[in-house]
């Protein structure tokens, strides 16, 4: 039997850029799969372990990531 690994939202800082696995519904927004701010993800995308960290990144970039990355539909 596999083990399921459950986040929850005090997990991650509201200004940490998160991965969306999965399309997430909700009643007025469609979030598609990509990379998020934290908070501007609903509580739903978390309950359903829909939302995970990214992998640590290598180098030494100093560049911004895009949180929007042109992944979510309005």
């Amino acid at each position: 039997m596999a083990l399921e690994r459950k986040m929850f939202r005090g997990m991650f800082l509201p200004t940490e850029v998160v991965k969306l696995k999965q399309p997430c519904f909700t009643p007025g927004r469609l979030f598609e799969p990509g990379k998020y701010q934290a908070a501007d993800l609903p509580d739903v995308a978390f309950d359903m372990g829909l939302v995970d960290h990214l992998p640590p990144v290598k180098g030494q970039s100093s560049a911004t990531i895009n949180a929007d990355g042109g992944q979510a539909q309005e």
